[in-house]
Order: C-alpha cells, then sequence, then structure tokens
C-alpha cells in the first residue's frame, strides 16, 4: 500500500522537495515501506488567494512559475495551490497573478485547497480540470460535519489537527480514504488563536500587495503577527503534544484503519528543520544521518544554504 505524503513549499522549499524525490530515486532503500510523494503544496508568493502562510515582498516570475511547474509535473507529483484565504471577497476573483497560475497549471493533474465558498465555485466553473480539496482550516470538528465534508465532490478533506490520534473518532469516519492528516502541527492543541492568525495572514499579504502599486511614503504598515503559542516549535518540541502524529502511528495505527494520506506542514520553515522533520517521518531510523547529511550537502552545492569560511588574515606577533 502507498503511503502518500503532502510537502510544503512550491519556492523557498522547492529545491529541498526536488533534491528529496532524486533521494528516493537513488536510494529508496532509505525510504519507510510504501511512502510516495503525492504533491507538493503552498503558492507562488504573493498571491492574494493564498492562506495560512505569509510570505511577504516576494513574488514570481511568469518564467519561475511555468518550470516549477513543469520540474514537479514531470516528477509525476501534482502541485497544490493552497488557495485558503478566509476573507476573499468577490472582486478579488479577477485577481491577474492567482489566475495566471492557475493557467499555467491547468493540465487536469494540479489540485487546488479551497476555504472560501467564493472561490471554490469560480475555480470549479472557471478551471474544472483541477482536483479540489477541502483545507483543515475549515476546523470542522464533529464526526457529523466530517462525514458530510466527504460526501461533497472534494478529491480530499484535510482533518483538524485536533482529531489527530482520537481512534474512537477517526474509526467512525466513512471514507478513510478521502482524509488526510496533518501529521506535525505546530499549534498548540486546541490553540486559541489559530482562526486569528489565518485572518491576520490574509490581511498582511493583501497590504503588501496594496503597497507594490504606492510609492514608499504612501505605504500601509503591514501588521505584525507574534504568536505565544507556536511560533518556535520544530519536530523536536511537539512531540508532547496529543495531536502530534508519530512514523510509528502512521505505519502501526493510521495505515492498518485505511488513512493513507499524510501532510507535513513547514512552508515557511527553517530548511534545517524541515529536513529533520522528513527525515523522521519518510527515512527509515538506521538511514536518517546519512539522509540527512546527502540533503544538506546538495543544499549547499547549490546555494540554497551557505557555510561561510573565516575571512583570511595574517598572523601577526
Amino acid at each position: 500500500m502507498e503511503v502518500r505524503f503532502h510537502l510544503p513549499g512550491l519556492r523557498y522549499n522547492y529545491p529541498l522537495n526536488m533534491f528529496f524525490v532524486g533521494l528516493q530515486s537513488l536510494h529508496p532503500e532509505y525510504f519507510r515501506e510504501g511512502v510516495k510523494i503525492a504533491s507538493f503544496f503552498g503558492e507562488f508568493p504573493t498571491s492574494l488567494w493564498n492562506g495560512g502562510r505569509f510570505s511577504n515582498d516576494d513574488q514570481c516570475d511568469a518564467r519561475f512559475v511555468r518550470e516549477v511547474i513543469k520540474n514537479i509535473n514531470q516528477k509525476g507529483i501534482p502541485v497544490r495551490y493552497t488557495y485558503t484565504n478566509p476573507l476573499l471577497t468577490e472582486e478579488d476573483l479577477s485577481d491577474e497573478y492567482c489566475n495566471f497560475c492557475m493557467k499555467e497549471a491547468d493540465n487536469g493533474m494540479n489540485e487546488v485547497l479551497v476555504v472560501s465558498p467564493i472561490l471554490e465555485e469560480y475555480i470549479r466553473k472557471k478551471y474544472p480540470g483541477f482536483k479540489i480539496n477541502s483545507s483543515t482550516c475549515k476546523e470542522l470538528r464533529s464526526l457529523d460535519e466530517i462525514n458530510s465534508e466527504l460526501e461533497k465532490d472534494y478529491q480530499l478533506v484535510v482533518l483538524d489537527y485536533n482529531m489527530n490520534n482520537q481512534f474512537g473518532l477517526l474509526e467512525k469516519i466513512e471514507r478513510k480514504d478521502k482524509c488526510e492528516i496533518l501529521v506535525n502541527a505546530c499549534c498548540i492543541p486546541n490553540c486559541p488563536r489559530r482562526a486569528e492568525h489565518y485572518r491576520t495572514i490574509a490581511k498582511q499579504q493583501r497590504i503588501a500587495l496594496m503597497n507594490r502599486k504606492n510609492s514608499t511614503d504612501k505605504k500601509t504598515p503591514i501588521p505584525g503577527w507574534y504568536c505565544e503559542y507556536g511560533d518556535h516549535n520544530s519536530i523536536h518540541t511537539i512531540r508532547n503534544y496529543v495531536t502530534y502524529v508519530s512514523p510509528e502511528a502512521i505505519w502501526e495505527k493510521y495505515v492498518p484503519m485505511g488513512y493513507v494520506n499524510f501532510k507535513i506542514e513547514g512552508r515557511t520553515a527553517n530548511l534545517f528543520q524541515l529536513v529533520d522533520t522528513y527525515c523522521h517521518y519518510m527515512i527509515k531510523p538506521e538511514f536518517e544521518g546519512e539522509a540527512r547529511l546527502l540533503l544538506l550537502a546538495n543544499l549547499e552545492k547549490s546555494h540554497v544554504i551557505s557555510v561561510n569560511k573565516p575571512r583570511k588574515a595574517m598572523w601577526e606577533p
């Protein structure tokens, strides 16, 4: 059986994700049983329709967007846009950049995560070739809500992370094959600011995009965000959360129950943390060290990360 992982990033993590796919081709023996890279999710920043993460002062040119989509799809992997902005209006549907990104990926292979009913309806009508997924941002909690969502025309429904490890409830879900589990949520369980964070990101990116059109003296300050609950968490600090899903639980509990789709968050994560997270979930423990070093060496060789040498100096007595 395939154990399908959905990896974060179309921009900043793109080199790491491609190296990871290459690592599986070169060293399949490193990987846990059945691991399949099922999608790369995210946005080409800064997209008005995007949700969940904010990337300020960056936007991709047309060539980059086309090349990334082509290269990912050539590996047999879908691009999945995270168009989960909860504050979209009818006027936002005509956004030129987002529609460009959709058109470039409109080949029947790619996907979109949605929250907004306005955007979902628009995409279904204008881009019917895309597979539509229901986002965890909807925060569906009850069994009836989830089963109802699974009956709709979605390829996958990403479950609320607070349901993780609630096996009595998970057993009662009717379409486990259509569910996706967020395994490494860095938010604390039942985070009281999660919805507020999503709305703040929507406001931040709207202001950032408006500022592009304004002169320096007319730019609007972008509101900051600090979360005392999860801003500094990593795979090493969330393992005591009841919402953390371990690799052992994936293969020993979730997969036997019928769950096969697993999402790793981290679109704006530190690359070193993300390498650790990928290895933690998808690499056999005995090969984690070797896989980690190969990934980091390739990231350095390609100048994605740099290790600075000491400045030259002369000894003086």
